[in-house]
C-alpha cells in the first residue's frame, strides 16, 4: 500500500510552512515550492483542498500567503493525506459473487488500507516536525 504523490507532497508542504513560521504568519506558496521543488500550479491544487478541509487558511494581497488553521499537535498526517488522496475503499459485493482473483482479494487491501489510516491518525503534523515518528 503506497501513498500517492498528492499525499507526499501534501505533508512535504505542510512540514514546510510550519517549519517557516507557517502557524504565526503567512507563507507565500512560490517559497513553498521553490524549497520543495514542487510545482507552483500543483501545490495551488494541493493547497486548495487542504484549505477546504480546514487545514490551512489563507490571506490575499501584498504579504499574503498561507498559513496552517490549527496547531501542528491537532492535524493528524491522515488528515493531511486524506484531504488530498482517495483511500481504498470495499467495492460493493458482486451480484454473481464469481469467485475471481479480484473478488477474493480486495479485502486484503481495503483492511490494509483501514490499517494504514489507524497508523497515519496516530501522527501528528508535530510529530513529524520533532522526529517522533
Amino acid at each position: 500500500m503506497r501513498i500517492s504523490t498528492k499525499g507526499r507532497h501534501a505533508l512535504m508542504a505542510m512540514v514546510d510552512l510550519a517549519n517557516h513560521g507557517g502557524h504565526e504568519r503567512t507563507i507565500p506558496l512560490a517559497e513553498i515550492a521553490q524549497r520543495q521543488l514542487i510545482s507552483l500550479s500543483y501545490l495551488e491544487q494541493l493547497v486548495a483542498k487542504l484549505k477546504k478541509e480546514k487545514l490551512v487558511k489563507s490571506t490575499r494581497g501584498p504579504g499574503g500567503g498561507y498559513m496552517l488553521a490549527l496547531k501542528p499537535a491537532e492535524i493528524s498526517v491522515q488528515k493531511i493525506v486524506q484531504a488530498v488522496d482517495i483511500f481504498p475503499s470495499l467495492q460493493e459485493e458482486a451480484e454473481d459473487k464469481e469467485q475471481t482473483a479480484r473478488y477474493l482479494t480486495e479485502a486484503v487491501w481495503y483492511k490494509a488500507g483501514l490499517k494504514l489510516q489507524d497508523y497515519l491518525k496516530s501522527i501528528t503534523l508535530e510529530d513529524v516536525l520533532q522526529n517522533q515518528v
